[in-house]
C-alpha cells in the first residue's frame, strides 16, 4: 500500500483552558440571574459544568488522495429535561469552549420554552467552504461514525448549526441508520432534524429561527407599546438566520436600512429590498457589492440610526467599543450570546433595552422539536400547522418573560434566565438528585 502524504492538526496550546471566557460568561449569567432569585443556587451550580464532553479526532481523505486528522466535539450538558438537543457546527476555528457556552444556552432555551429536550452542541474544525461535496460527505460520515452510540432519537439529537445543513443532517441520519438495529431503522432517522423535507424533514424549518425572532417582537413591541410596523431594522450578518430575519421583517412592515457581514455593508434610507440582497447574497457569498444600497463601512454600519440592531453572525460581536458605536433603542439578540456583558452593563447604561438570545434565537430548536414528534408518529404535517404551533409557543414564552419583566423590574435577560432556571428546578424538586 502507498503512503498517502498527510495534513496534520496545529499543535496544541500547553495548558490552554479549554472553557474560555464565553462560558465563564455565560456561566456568570447564570448564576446571577440564580442570585437575584435567590432560590435557584442549585440548579446554577449543576448548570456550571456539561454532563459529558466528548471530543473525537477522525481521519478523513481529500479529493487529492492526502489525510487530514480533524478534531470534533460534543458537549451534552443537560438531560433532566429529555434527551440532549443541540446543533452540529462546521468552522475552522470552533473550540471547546465555544461548543460548551452554546450547549449551555440550549439547554436555557429548552427549558424557557418549556420542550422536552436538554442542551447541546456539537462542531467539526473544518471550512465548509473550502471543502468539496465529497469530502465535506466524508468528513460528516467519518465524525458521525465517531460519534457512535452517543447520539440517538432518544438520546441526543443533532442539529443544523452554522456551516451545516439539511444535506448533512442527511448524510448524518443515513450513517447512523446504517448502523441501526434492523427494527430500529425507521425510527433511527429522528436521530437528527434540520433533514431534508424529502427525508422526514420539517416544512418551514429553514426559516424558523428567523421567524421566531419576528414572532417575539410581535409579542414585544406591543407590550411595550408598539407596533413591529413601520420600525427600522440593521442587520449584523446575513446567513440563514439574518436573511430570513430581514425578509420577515419587510413583510411585517419593517423597514430594513442596513445590513453588515464577513464581506462589508450596504444601506438604503429608504428600505433594502430584502429579497433581492438574499439572492445576491446567496450568489456572491456576500452582501457586499450589492447594487440596491450604499456601500457602507463597518463604523458606519453600527453608528446608523435604528430601532431595532439584530445580530445575527458569530458569539460576542458586540464588544463595548461597538455598543458605544450603537445608536438603537432595542438590541436583538438573534445570534447565540453576541453582547459582551461589558457591551451590555453600556447599552443598559444608555436605556437600551435588551431582547436576550434564549428567547430570541429559540424558533430552530422549537421547530426541531416538531419534526422530531412528526418522525415519531410517522407524520408530516402542512406548513401551517407547523407556524400555528411556533407562534404559540413562542406568544406564550414570551409573554411570560414579559410579564415577569413588568412585574419584578428585572431585564428581559434576567427574567428569561429564571424563568428558564424555575422550570428546571421544578423538575429536579419531582425527580430529585440520583442517587
Amino acid at each position: 500500500m502507498t503512503a498517502s502524504p498527510l495534513l496534520s492538526p496545529g499543535p496544541a496550546t500547553p495548558g490552554a483552558d479549554p472553557s474560555g471566557p464565553l462560558y465563564e460568561s455565560a456561566v456568570a449569567r447564570v448564576r446571577a440571574a440564580a442570585e437575584e432569585v435567590g432560590s435557584l443556587r442549585e440548579v446554577a451550580l449543576i448548570l456550571s459544568e456539561p454532563k459529558n464532553e466528548i471530543v473525537v479526532h477522525c481521519p478523513v481523505r481529500r479529493d487529492d488522495g492526502r489525510w487530514e486528522l480533524l478534531e470534533g466535539y460534543r458537549v451534552q450538558h443537560n438531560n433532566i429535561l429529555g434527551p440532549y438537543k443541540g446543533g452540529i457546527r462546521y468552522h475552522p476555528e470552533v473550540s471547546l469552549g465555544d461548543v460548551k457556552t452554546l450547549a449551555l444556552l440550549m439547554t436555557l432555551k429548552c427549558a424557557l420554552y418549556q420542550l422536552p429536550f436538554g442542551g447541546a452542541k456539537g462542531g467539526l474544525k473544518l471550512d465548509p467552504a473550502a471543502r468539496s461535496p465529497s469530502e465535506l460527505m466524508r468528513a460528516t460520515r467519518r465524525f458521525t461514525s465517531a460519534l457512535g452510540v452517543n447520539i440517538g432519537p432518544d438520546y441526543d439529537i443533532p442539529a443544523p448549526d452554522m456551516g451545516t445543513n439539511a444535506q448533512v443532517m442527511a448524510w448524518m441520519a443515513d450513517t447512523y441508520i446504517n448502523f441501526a438495529e434492523i427494527s430500529q431503522k425507521v425510527s433511527a432517522r429522528g436521530v437528527v432534524t434540520g433533514k431534508p423535507l424529502s427525508f422526514g424533514g420539517c416544512a418551514g424549518r429553514e426559516s424558523a429561527t428567523g421567524q421566531g425572532v419576528v414572532n417575539v417582537l410581535r409579542v414585544l413591541l406591543p407590550g411595550r407599546g408598539e407596533s413591529l410596523r413601520g420600525q427600522t431594522a440593521a442587520l449584523l450578518g446575513f446567513g440563514n438566520v439574518g436573511s430570513w430575519t430581514a425578509r420577515l421583517l419587510e413583510a411585517e412592515g419593517a423597514r430594513v436600512v442596513a445590513v453588515l457581514d464577513h464581506t462589508g455593508g450596504v444601506r438604503r434610507a429608504e428600505g433594502l429590498d430584502c429579497a433581492a440582497l438574499a439572492r445576491y447574497a446567496a450568489e456572491h457569498r456576500g452582501v457586499a457589492g450589492f447594487s440596491g444600497g450604499e456601500p457602507l463601512a463597518e463604523e458606519a454600519f453600527y453608528r446608523t440610526p435604528v430601532d431595532l440592531m439584530i445580530p445575527a453572525a458569530l458569539e460576542q460581536m458586540i464588544d463595548a467599543e461597538r455598543a458605544d458605536w450603537l445608536a438603537c433603542r432595542y438590541l436583538v439578540e438573534a445570534a447565540n450570546a453576541p453582547t459582551t456583558p461589558a457591551a451590555e452593563d453600556l447599552l443598559q447604561q444608555r436605556g437600551v433595552e435588551i431582547l436576550p438570545a434564549i428567547l430570541c434565537n429559540a424558533g430552530g430548536v422549537v421547530v426541531s422539536y416538531l419534526e422530531w414528534r412528526q418522525n415519531r408518529e410517522a407524520e408530516t404535517w402542512e406548513e401551517a400547522t407547523v407556524q400555528r404551533h411556533l407562534w404559540t409557543r413562542v406568544e406564550r414564552t414570551a409573554d411570560r418573560v414579559l410579564q415577569r419583566s413588568s412585574r419584578t423590574g428585572q431585564s428581559l435577560r434576567t427574567a428569561a434566565y429564571a424563568e428558564a432556571l424555575e422550570h428546571l428546578s421544578e423538575v429536579y424538586q419531582a425527580r430529585s438528585v440520583f442517587p
